[in-house]
């Protein structure tokens, strides 16, 4: 299977940045008559749903934001035939720009137009869209899932929890091929040095999820951060 024109994988990226970029969260709130701007952490995403309209619409939110980073990872592995086959026999090219959209969807929804480039912190986003390179990056997620509820069941902290799984991901694709047997990948590579792009992209999306939680970092060093399950009506923090 030869690569693709780098044109029409740049057309994907562009795609998947327009479906990260749609604002389910203020989208479902103004419906319900809330300018999610303006209560609990002023953040467009599901956590904050929760908080202002209950968890019901949290989850809708949160399935909501995952689906359009699934969407179009899930059309372009399609496309180019990397969806379901074994990441030793797509291209390297490919391979890269495939594991680009996950990033490109996480962008859209971070730095969303929509709602003047400030957008939420990509949790979401970035789980659907990475769930859905499969097989490349499901387990891998399935794991980070594990960890999350995990967490969040014992501290109750969303950002703790969030950042966490983020950090697991590209650390699990690493100590995958590193305990992968045999003699290497069908083109005679070594299994961790094929995963690296796996490894490269996922640790780009964790250093955005934990940017975008530099604020609950601080509030969390000063023992201000909400716990999950406080309801959030006061007007959202500065900064």
């Amino acid at each position: 299977m030869p690569p693709h024109a780098w044109s029409a994988w740049l057309l994907a990226a562009l795609a998947a940045f327009a479906c990260g970029s749609v604002p389910f969260g203020p989208l479902v709130a103004r419906a319900k008559g809330v300018d999610l701007r303006k209560v609990g952490s002023g953040n467009i995403g599901a956590t904050n749903v929760s908080r202002a309209l209950g968890w019901k619409w949290g989850v809708l939110v949160y399935l909501l934001d995952a689906a359009k980073g699934a969407a179009p990872v899930l059309a372009a592995g399609a496309w180019s035939g990397a969806l379901g086959r074994d990441p030793a026999e797509v291209p390297r090219a490919d391979m890269w720009w495939w594991l680009l959209l996950p990033v490109a969807a996480v962008l859209g929804h971070i730095f969303s137009p929509f709602v003047g480039f400030k957008g939420g912190k990509g949790v979401a986003t970035g789980s659907g869209a990475m769930l859905a390179v499969y097989p490349v990056l499901t387990g891998p997620l399935l794991v980070a899932i594990g960890l999350w509820a995990v967490l969040l069941a014992a501290t109750r902290y969303m950002s703790i929890a969030s950042m966490a799984a983020a950090i697991s991901i590209p650390l699990t694709v690493a100590a995958a091929a590193i305990l992968r047997t045999g003699d290497g990948t069908p083109d005679g590579e070594l299994p961790v040095a094929h995963a690296m792009p796996a490894i490269a992209v996922t640790a780009a999306v964790a250093f955005l999820v934990v940017l975008k939680h530099r604020g609950n970092i601080e509030r969390l060093l000063a023992g201000t951060e909400n716990r999950l399950g406080r309801k959030g009506n006061a007007p959202a923090p500065r900064g």
